[in-house]
C-alpha cells in the first residue's frame, strides 16, 4: 500500500518547494520513495497478470524522478508536487501506449491509452478505426469500462473533419479524437488501504484491451 507518510511528504513538498527545505527533510524523502518503490513493485506484479509486458518492468525506472526539469519552464520550482509512475505497454515504442499513476493528495488518478499520438500513429489508428471500429466500440462501450472511465468519446477532438473522412462516417466521433486515453480518479483513503495496488491494477487491467487495439494499429 501507499503509506500515509508518503502522501503527507508530497503534500509538504508542494507547500515548501525549495531546496533548503528538501535537504533538511531528505530522510523523509528517502523513506517515502522506498515506500513508493515497494508499491510500484507490487503493482507491476499484479498488473503483469493481465499485461505480461508490465511484469518485466523495473520499479526504479517506472517510478519517475521527483526532480523537475526547469530548463524550459517559467516555473522554477525544483520538485514535483506528486509521485508519478509511468509504464509502457510496448517496449519497442516506449512513448506510445501505456499506463500512468499520479499520486497527489486529493488529486490522484490512474489512466492509460495513448496521449498525443504522433501524426504517423494517429493516421494508423484512424485507419484501424475505419477498418475495425466495431472492436474499439466493444471495448469502450463495455459497461464496466464506461463505469470506470466515462464516455471515451468525450475527450480532446478535432474541430474539423480528419483528412480523408466524411461527416457521415458511422465512427466519425472516434475518428475525430486527438487522444485515446482513459482515466479514473482515486481518493486518498483508497490509496492507503493494504490492497490498493490490487485495486489500481484492476482498474488499469480494464485499459489493457484498449492498449492492445492501439498497439495493433501502430505496429
Amino acid at each position: 500500500m501507499i503509506s500515509q507518510s508518503a502522501l503527507d511528504f508530497i503534500k509538504e513538498v508542494a507547500e515548501n518547494n525549495n531546496r533548503e527545505w528538501f535537504m533538511d527533510n531528505k530522510p523523509l524523502y528517502e523513506e517515502s520513495r522506498e515506500n513508493m518503490l515497494e508499491f510500484t513493485a507490487a503493482l507491476l506484479t499484479e498488473l503483469g497478470k493481465t499485461d505480461p509486458v508490465i511484469a518485466l518492468a523495473d520499479p526504479k525506472k517506472a517510478l519517475q524522478r521527483i526532480y523537475r526539469d526547469v530548463r524550459f519552464s517559467k516555473d522554477k520550482s525544483p520538485y514535483k508536487d506528486h509521485w508519478g509512475i509511468g509504464l509502457s505497454s510496448n517496449p519497442s515504442k516506449p512513448d506510445a501506449t501505456g499506463y500512468y499513476i499520479h499520486i497527489k493528495p486529493q488529486g490522484s488518478f490512474v489512466g492509460g491509452g495513448y496521449w498525443q499520438p504522433t501524426s504517423e500513429h494517429i493516421k494508423a489508428i484512424r485507419q484501424e478505426i475505419d477498418y475495425n471500429g466495431a472492436e474499439l466500440k466493444e471495448i469502450i462501450d463495455d459497461k464496466e469500462f464506461v463505469k470506470l472511465f466515462g464516455d471515451f468519446r468525450k475527450q480532446n477532438q478535432l474541430k474539423t473533419l480528419p483528412k480523408g473522412y466524411e461527416a457521415d462516417h458511422p465512427d466519425i466521433s472516434l475518428l475525430k479524437l486527438k487522444d485515446f486515453i482513459a482515466m479514473h480518479d482515486f481518493k486518498d483513503a483508497e490509496l492507503v488501504k493494504p490492497d490498493s495496488y490490487k485495486r489500481i491494477a484492476g482498474v488499469l487491467a480494464k485499459i489493457y484491451p484498449l492498449n492492445q487495439f492501439l498497439n495493433n494499429a501502430i505496429s
